[in-house]
């Protein structure tokens, strides 16, 4: 049997996919899938749809093929991993099991929903939305809606966009589709921060074009507007920069995005955030995080001079490139009529913002919050801590916890520190909505349904409870 590829007449569909079962007998049968792609040109693929009925793939051909309780993965082996714009690929596989029923019927390549027609955009990510999602202004050390009514930014960070395209390997890693997208909500969160790479966002000349530029920038406009669509802000931040840094606590020794750098770079850094504000300048609702964690601390010999490359840039102490300033970007984004509210983090990684204050930069809107990321194995992991050095700058202005996190699996760190923040009605995000091991780093789902590990049962269990 053959499944038709079912579309209004006139739509092509992203990509199709014809699933038929060629052969079958008793205890089994022999399924084959043809697979079109009708968008971008891709360097590699993953099929995936479900098989119910207790069927089960045994082998396969064509692919690399695996299987996970009801949920079929084929992905391509190194000789036909490329799929051209409107190319075509043939794989299949051998399955125990009737094929009589329980046909598929959702097919997904790269994440991407086949055989319907292309879905506009739940929100236009470049328009005013659809009032569900507020846009937000700093009104003192509050948050406020445009009624004027406080708001929180309570989520978690969803990590893939910084690394996979620079690495040759995708947009995202795991599905950001609306099905990934209500998983997300679905644990009460209002905000999902998404980190990005400045040099897939320009387009480089070092990064895959189907993985950068104008292929990018559609693919974060997408995710965009299905964060929105569940009603969700969506917080845009700039994870990964250009720039050579060798010097102590360097991540890595490439010139390239590859890794986090001390401070942003005055090559890049500034046309990049001058092009994500002009994409989103019309839509108040998106935040923007400036830089993940800045850390040009590790790199000066005294704090002053840290604080100053902080928010001047310019030639800085132990770093060999010109230093994008944090006052560099905030009048980068301005410069494009951007009003929309911008994070942005301090030293030591985002977790000191002893100065924060003392060295913010000058917003003609008036805009700015503080961004403080916080793990149990960071400096100021304590009440004492806070209290001394986060109270302070949360008195006068939005403190933002964009990160919060602990590597143990568990989740009595975090406890502390989103008891820390409700009392005094701040905002916080955890890393990361990914399914990496939780004995690695700070995983919250082993699934991208939303099914949480030991660590992501404690923001999941804490956000549901929290009212609104």
């Amino acid at each position: 049997m053959t499944v038709p590829v079912v579309t209004a007449q006139g739509a092509t569909p992203a990509c199709t996919v014809e699933y038929s079962v060629t052969s079958q007998w008793d205890s089994g049968f022999q399924g084959a899938v043809a697979i079109t792609n009708n968008t971008a040109a891709v360097s590699s693929w993953s099929l995936t749809f479900d098989l119910a009925g207790g069927q089960k793939v045994t082998q396969g051909w064509n692919a690399k093929w695996s299987q996970s309780g009801t949920t079929v993965t084929a992905t391509n082996e190194s000789w036909n991993a490329a799929l051209g714009t409107g190319a075509s690929v043939s794989a299949g596989f051998i399955a125990s099991g009737s094929g009589s029923d329980a046909v598929p019927t959702a097919f997904k390549l790269n994440g991407t929903t086949c055989n319907v027609d292309p879905e506009p955009s739940p929100t236009d990510p470049t328009g005013p939305g659809d009032g569900t999602v507020p846009a937000l202004h700093a009104s003192g050390n509050k948050l406020v809606d445009a009624d004027g009514t406080t708001r929180r930014l309570l989520g978690v960070n969803r990590s893939g966009g910084e690394f996979m395209c620079v690495q040759g390997r995708g947009i995202f890693d795991g599905p950001v589709d609306d099905a990934a997208a209500k998983a997300i909500a679905d644990w009460n969160v209002n905000t999902v921060r998404i980190p990005l790479n400045e040099e897939c966002w320009l387009g480089l000349s070092n990064i895959k074009p189907e993985y950068g530029g104008a292929n990018y920038i559609a693919a974060v406009k997408d995710l965009v507007a299905r964060v929105k669509a569940h009603g969700m802000t969506p917080m845009l931040e700039l994870h990964w920069t250009w720039g050579q840094y060798t010097g102590n606590s360097a991540g890595c020794s490439d010139v390239h995005a590859g890794c986090q750098k001390p401070m942003p770079d005055m090559q890049y850094t500034p046309a990049f955030w001058a092009s994500v504000a002009g994409t989103f300048k019309d839509d108040p609702t998106v935040v923007f995080d400036l830089f993940n964690e800045p850390y040009p601390d590790r790199a000066t010999s005294t704090t002053t001079q840290a604080w100053q490359c902080w928010r001047d840039g310019g030639t800085c102490p132990g770093i060999g490139y010109e230093v994008a300033g944090m006052q560099d970007l905030v009048d980068a984004v301005r410069d494009t009529g951007a009003d929309n509210l911008i994070l942005l983090g301090g030293l030591a990684y985002s977790n000191d913002l002893s100065q924060w204050l003392t060295y913010k930069p000058t917003d003609p809107a008036g805009n700015l919050a503080a961004a403080w990321h916080v793990y149990n194995f960071n400096t100021c992991a304590n009440e004492s801590c806070w209290n001394s050095t986060l109270a302070p700058v949360a008195a006068q202005v939005p403190l933002v916890a964009g990160e919060i996190g602990e590597n143990t699996c568990a989740h009595s760190f975090i406890d502390q520190v989103m008891k820390w923040f409700d009392d005094r009605g701040l905002s916080y995000l955890g890393w990361t909505w990914n399914t990496w091991n939780c004995s690695s780093g700070p995983s919250l789902i082993s699934h991208y349904d939303g099914t949480p590990t030991s660590y992501g049962i404690g923001l999941r269990d804490h956000l549901r409870a929290l009212d609104g």
